[in-house]
C-alpha cells in the first residue's frame, strides 16, 4: 500500500469512528485539498457532474453568505475558504467551514489585519490549503498572519507572524501566497527582508513543519527581486529520481529546488517582471505562463513549456516551446494531451501540450480573466472577474459554452469573482464576492456512495542506494528567535546528491559561528545570559559536510538603547527587515539610527526590535525629522502591531494598525518644527477584550506632559507584537535613545 492510500486508510478509520454523515463521506468521496486540485493540474476524474445551474433553484444545493476571493477546499466532509467580514471598525480577514453536504456553517475565526498597506477589496487573496491527512488548514494573511487551523473546529494548532519573525514584506498589490503540503513539509514562499544573509530582500521559499510550524529550511534561488506580490504557488514533481519543487518568483524565473533540503535545481528566466501564475507539471515537461515583458524579445507574455531534466540556468537550452498567448494570473489547465489557457482578457484557448500549437479558434468568456479554469465530466468550469460562472463543453467540434450564469451584488453590480471551482463528492463549490455556492444534481445521494473517486497518485521515486554519500545536511528548526540564556534543541537529517534522505547520521562535530555567543553541545545550544542582543549562527558536521541554523536573541522589556556602541555604517543586530533603510551614522558627535531617502523611490518602511510574542510594553524614543526643500517626512514608533505617525505633512499625529483602511485611526493635530528632536512615547494595554493605545509628544528635553497627546480604544485588539520604529522618508529622519520598558 502506498503512502497516500495508507494516509487515508487511516483517516477515513479514524473519521468513521469519530461518527455523523459528514465525517464518513470524507473517507469515502475524493476531497480537494489544494487550489488545483489533488493532480495539481487542474481537472478531477469526476463524473456525473451538473451541466447547468441557476441561482433561483436548479442545481444550487445551497448557498450561504460570504465574501471571498479565492478557492476553497474540500477535506473531511468539509468545505472550507478564507475571505473577509465586517464593516468599518469590524474589518477582519476570516476563515470558514461549512457541512460539505447540507451547507451548515459549522465554525468561523476572524483575524485582525494589521501592519499592511493591502485594501479591503484584496483581504483574503491566498488560498488555503489543506492537509488530508491531519485536517489541518493553513490559512495565509495579507500582513503576514500564518495561521494553522483545525478544520474540525478552527481552532489554532500553530501560528506565524512572518512579519515580525522572518520579514515578510507585503504591499499594496495584496497578491500573497497560497501553500503547499508535501510529506511532513508545509512549503510557502513570499517576499521577506531580515536579517544576516536573509537581510536582501527576495523572494523566498520557507518549509515548515505541518504539524508544529518549526522551520525546516528556508531557500532563496533568485538573484535579484521585480515584484513582492506575486502569487505563484510550488508544485511537486519528481524528475530524474529527484523530488522537486518548482514554481514562479517574484524575479521572474522559473525554479526548481529539492523538496527536502531546499537546495536549486535549476532556473529558466521567463520575465521581467514577477510570476503571478502556478506551473503544471507532466512527466518531465512543466508548463507556465506569463503576461509582462519578456526577457527576450519586447512583446508581452507567452506559455512555455521547460524541460525539467536540467540543472543550472536553462533558460536558452531546455526550452521545448513557447506560444504567443499571454496569461498572467490564470494558471493552465492540463487535460487529455492539451492545455487550456484563459487570458487576461478572459479568452480560452487550446494548446497542444506537445507542440503549443493553438487547437481551433479561442472562446470569449467576458472581459477580465484571472481564475483558472477546472476540467471534469468532458466539461471545463471557469469564472470571470465581472461575476460570470461559464460551464463550457469538450467537443469534438470545439469549445462550446453550455450554461452561464451572471452573480451580482445586491445593489445591483456585478459579483467579483477570483476563485476557481473545487470539485468534490460529485459536487462543485466556489467563492464569490456575494457568497459561496454548492452545485450539485438533487437526486445525487448523500453521502456519496463507497468507493468514490480516486485520489491523487504517489510519486514514485527509486529507492536510496547502499552506502550513498552525504551530500547536504539539514539542521532543525533552521532559525530560533531566542531570550538571553535560552536553550534550543537541533536536530540532524543527512541527504544525498540527489536530495533523498539517509535519516540520521552520526554528527561529527557542533559549533557556533558568525560571533554568536553560547555553547552548543550534542546539539543543545544554550546562549549567553549576559548578551541582551545578538545573532548568529549553529553549524552541524556530518562528515566534511556542514549545515547551519540561524540564531537571534532578543531580551525581554525593559531595555534601552542610545546606539554609541556600535559603529556608524552598522545596524543594531536585533534590527529586523529593511537593513538598508535604518543604519547608525554620527550626527552632531552621537551616534543615532538614521533613515534616508529611497533610492528607488520608495520610502516607506518599517523595522522591527524584539519578539512577536512581546505585550503590555510602551516604547519611547526621540525623533527629528528634516525638510529638504519642501520634501518632509513621516516618522513614528509601533508597538504590538500599532503605529503612533507624526504626518508631517499634515501636521498632525495619528494611531492606527491597517494603513489602508485606517479600520480603528483616530488623529489629532501636532505642530512640528523641521531639524527639531520630539520625544515620542507610544503604550499599549490589553484588557476587558480591547486595547488602550495612548501616544504623547512633546519638544525634547522638556518635562513630560502629564496628558496623553492622543488615545485611541480598539474593540478587536491586537494582543501582542514587536517594537519597533516607523519612517516615510522623502527627507531623513533620525532616530535615537530608545526605551522599551514593561507597563506597571
Amino acid at each position: 500500500m502506498n503512502r497516500n492510500r495508507l494516509a487515508l486508510a487511516l483517516l477515513a478509520l479514524l473519521l468513521l469512528s469519530l461518527g455523523g454523515p459528514a465525517r464518513a463521506a470524507s473517507a469515502r468521496g475524493s476531497q480537494w485539498p489544494t487550489w488545483r486540485g489533488p493532480e495539481g493540474n487542474g481537472t478531477s476524474p469526476a463524473t456525473g457532474l451538473v451541466s447547468s445551474w441557476s441561482k433561483a433553484g436548479e442545481g444550487l444545493i445551497w448557498r450561504d453568505d460570504w465574501t471571498g476571493r479565492s478557492t476553497p477546499v474540500v477535506v473531511a466532509g468539509r468545505v472550507c475558504a478564507n475571505g473577509r467580514r465586517g464593516e468599518g471598525i469590524d474589518r477582519q480577514e476570516a476563515v470558514a467551514c461549512w457541512d460539505a453536504g447540507s451547507g451548515e456553517k459549522l465554525w468561523e475565526r476572524r483575524f485582525n489585519v494589521y501592519h499592511t498597506t493591502v485594501p479591503w477589496s484584496r483581504v483574503g487573496w491566498a488560498h488555503i490549503t489543506a492537509d488530508p491527512e491531519t485536517g489541518y488548514l493553513y490559512a495565509q494573511g495579507v500582513g503576514g498572519l500564518f495561521q494553522c487551523l483545525d478544520s474540525r473546529d478552527g481552532s489554532t494548532v500553530w501560528s506565524k507572524s512572518f512579519l515580525e519573525e522572518y520579514g515578510f514584506m507585503e504591499g499594496y498589490g495584496g497578491r500573497t501566497q497560497t501553500a503547499t503540503i508535501d510529506e511532513d513539509r508545509l512549503v510557502i514562499s513570499f517576499s521577506n527582508t531580515s536579517w544576516g544573509k536573509l537581510a536582501r530582500p527576495l523572494h523566498r521559499y520557507f518549509a515548515f513543519d505541518k504539524r508544529t510550524g518549526e522551520l525546516i529550511w528556508v531557500s532563496s534561488p533568485a538573484p535579484s527581486q521585480a515584484d513582492k506580490n506575486t502569487q505563484s504557488t510550488p508544485a511537486v514533481a519528481v524528475v530524474g529520481g529527484r523530488r522537486l519543487l518548482i514554481a514562479g518568483n517574484g524575479g521572474g524565473g522559473i525554479y526548481a529546488i529539492e523538496a527536502r533540503t531546499g537546495k536549486p535545481v535549476w532556473s529558466f528566466q521567463l520575465s521581467k517582471r514577477g510570476i503571478n501564475t502556478s506551473v503544471v507539471v507532466d512527466g518531465e515537461t512543466v508548463y507556465v505562463a506569463h503576461s509582462e515583458e519578456n526577457v527576450d524579445k519586447p512583446e508581452m507574455g507567452r506559455v512555455v513549456a521547460i524541460d525539467a531534466t536540467g540543472s543550472g540556468d536553462v533558460t536558452r537550452t531546455h526550452e521545448r516551446w513557447r506560444s504567443p498567448v499571454s496569461s498572467g494570473f490564470s494558471t493552465p489547465a492540463l487535460y487529455k494531451g492539451r492545455l487550456y489557457v484563459v487570458d487576461n482578457s478572459a479568452n480560452l484557448h487550446v494548446l497542444d501540450a506537445a507542440s503549443g500549437a493553438q487547437i481551433g479558434e479561442e472562446l470569449s468568456l467576458g472581459t477580465v480573466g484571472k481564475a483558472s479554469p477546472v476540467i471534469a465530466d468532458g466539461k471545463i468550469y471557469v469564472t470571470e472577474v465581472n461575476g460570470k460562472f461559464h460551464i463550457v463543453n469538450i467537443g469534438d467540434e470545439g469549445l462550446a459554452i453550455i450554461d452561464s450564469e451572471q452573480l451580482t451584488m445586491p445593489e445591483g453590480r456585478h459579483a467579483e469573482i477570483y476563485g476557481s471551482p473545487a470539485i468534490a463528492y460529485g459536487r462543485i463549490y466556489f467563492t464569490t464576492e456575494e457568497g459561496i455556492y454548492c452545485l450539485g444534481k438533487e437526486d445525487q445521494p448523500w453521502p456519496p456512495a463507497a468507493g468514490g473517486e480516486p485520489s491523487a497518485a504517489a510519486l514514485e521515486e527509486p529507492p536510496v542506494a547502499a552506502g550513498a554519500a552525504v551530500a547536504t545536511v539539514v539542521v532543525r528548526p533552521a532559525e530560533v528567535l531566542l531570550r538571553p540564556g535560552e536553550t534550543a534543541e537541533f536536530s540532524v537529517e543527512s541527504f544525498d546528491a540527489i536530495g533523498r534522505s539517509l535519516g540520521v547520521r552520526p554528527v561529527t562535530s557542533w559549533a557556533t559561528g558568525a560571533g554568536l555567543a553560547g555553547t552548543v553541545e550534542d546539539g543543545r545550544l544554550t546562549v549567553a545570559p549576559d548578551v541582551a542582543f545578538q545573532t548568529g549562527m549553529v553549524e552541524a558536521k556530518v562528515g566534511e559536510v556542514s549545515g547551519k541554523a540561524r540564531v537571534r536573541v532578543v531580551a525581554d522589556p525593559p531595555y534601552s538603547d542610545d546606539f554609541e556602541s556600535y559603529e556608524a555604517g552598522t545596524r543594531p543586530p536585533y534590527f529586523l527587515g529593511y537593513i538598508s533603510r535604518f543604519g547608525v551614522v554620527d550626527l552632531d558627535g552621537n551616534k543615532v539610527i538614521a533613515k534616508g531617502p529611497s533610492p528607488v523611490k520608495i520610502h516607506r518602511h518599517h523595522t522591527l526590535l524584539g519578539k512577536p510574542t512581546d505585550t503590555g510594553y510602551t516604547i519611547q524614543a526621540d525623533l527629528m525629522g528634516v525638510k529638504t526643500g519642501r520634501k518632509v517626512p513621516d516618522m513614528g514608533l509601533i508597538n504590538s502591531g500599532y503605529t503612533l505617525d507624526m504626518m508631517v505633512a499634515y501636521q498632525q499625529v495619528q494611531i492606527r494598525s491597517w494603513g489602508a483602511e485606517l479600520r480603528m485611526a483616530d488623529q489629532v493635530p501636532l505642530q512640528w518644527i523641521a531639524d527639531t528632536w520630539y520625544t515620542v512615547k507610544l503604550r499599549v494595554d490589553v484588557q476587558e477584550g480591547k486595547a488602550l493605545v495612548r501616544g504623547k509628544v512633546w519638544p525634547k528635553g522638556e518635562p513630560e506632559p502629564a496628558a496623553w497627546t492622543i488615545s485611541v480604544e480598539d474593540p478587536h485588539p491586537i494582543a501582542s507584537g514587536s517594537p519597533g520604529l516607523y519612517g516615510y522618508s522623502p527627507s531623513p529622519i533620525y532616530y535615537d535613545n530608545l526605551k522599551v520598558t514593561p507597563n506597571r
